[in-house]
């Protein structure tokens, strides 16, 4: 599955959810996640979007590592089930 119609999926059901899925991008510091999801209740998740069979760079797997050293939870989603195993824990 393409990361655009991914990400739309994803934009989607979070909305639905009553939360939001920011598009995070900075020039100063590389490899951020994708989106990251603000969900009710303080709950903040990041998550990276990927076309089927695609991996995250060395940075982008750097990055998420220090995201959940820092208590977050961050995650590659590259397929169906892993969007639908995801929207479960929000």
């Amino acid at each position: 599955m393409n990361e655009k119609l991914l990400e739309r999926k994803l934009v989607a059901a979070v909305k639905q959810k009553g939360g939001i899925a920011i598009k995070l991008t900075s020039p100063s510091f590389t490899g951020l996640p994708d989106r990251m999801i603000l969900m009710p209740k303080n709950n903040i998740y990041f998550a990276e979007i990927k076309t089927t069979g695609k991996k995250p760079t060395e940075r982008q797997v750097y990055v998420m590592r220090q995201l959940h050293n820092l208590g977050f939870f961050a995650t590659v989603i590259d397929n169906q089930q892993k969007l639908d195993s995801f929207l479960e824990l929000l």
